[in-house]
């Protein structure tokens, strides 16, 4: 087993992990009945839950990350989509709650751990400081059940993840936009990032996928990122043309392209 540094074994309390199933859909609950994620038993690398649509919205910006960081393991979709369907990535999943880690290998059908995938039971607000300059994209999703982990969205935990980037590196984080200190959050983000932050609302439920650049992307232009929409729609059968009118609309004031 490898030891990292920040990696923790704390006891903790954590909120219970529950599982419920509703026709094909399996769900898992982090004790209360909100739904933290959701697999297809029949098609499990499916994208079930629209914010987990919204936050893949990086994949627009970029076609060169070869390293992903995962702050918030749950059942897993998002590890599911991406190696279903970009299995060369290398993904590495940081996950605070051993038990969330446990349910999601034996009831999410979570890839097997190799040399392109890799669990770290670790405080993520914590672990991120050792990777400075290593990843190309952090996905942070990080909720305990009743509303978002406040060590994932302070200003010293987004200036964390700056700096784990790469160069042209992409921060995307997961956040509800009922919570009333959504604006705080989002506010902080642009600080840390200069202002290249970008919100994509998720089609239900008020999540937002809020991505932030270190750089943004040189000479990209509005009929480039929807041929870029046009051609993963094709490969991966999840609407990127749906997340680039979402993002054109809700971004209109910030000009970034």
């Amino acid at each position: 087993m490898k030891h990292h540094p920040y990696q923790r074994h704390k006891r903790r309390h954590f909120p219970e992990v529950s599982i419920s199933e509703s026709g094909n859909i399996r769900s898992l609950h982090l004790g209360t009945d909100t739904v933290q994620s959701a697999m297809n038993l029949d098609n499990p690398s499916e994208l079930v839950l629209s914010y987990s649509r919204a936050m893949m919205a990086w994949l627009l910006f970029t076609d060169e990350a070869q390293h992903l960081t995962h702050i918030g393991l749950g059942g897993g979709s998002m590890v599911r989509w991406l190696d279903a369907h970009f299995p060369d990535l290398h993904q590495l999943a940081i996950e605070i709650n051993p038990k969330i880690v446990a349910v999601a290998k034996s009831m999410f059908e979570l890839p097997h751990e190799d040399e392109n995938f890799e669990i770290v039971v670790a405080d993520g607000a914590e672990f991120i400081r050792v990777l400075y300059g290593s990843t190309d994209v952090i996905l942070t999703d990080g909720f305990d059940g009743e509303q978002i982990i406040d060590d994932l969205v302070s200003e010293a935990f987004f200036a964390d993840c700056y700096h784990a980037l790469t160069k042209n590196g992409i921060f995307a984080t997961n956040l509800w936009s009922g919570d009333a200190r959504y604006a705080v959050f989002v506010q902080r983000l642009a600080a840390v990032f200069s202002g290249k932050i970008l919100e994509i609302p998720a089609a239900t439920h008020g999540n937002v996928a809020v991505l932030a650049f270190r750089n943004l992307p040189r000479g990209i232009s509005n009929h480039q990122l929807k041929q870029r929409a046009a051609q993963l729609t094709t490969a991966t059968g999840t609407d990127f043309q749906d997340l680039f009118f979402a993002a054109r609309a809700a971004n209109e004031q910030r000009k970034l392209w």
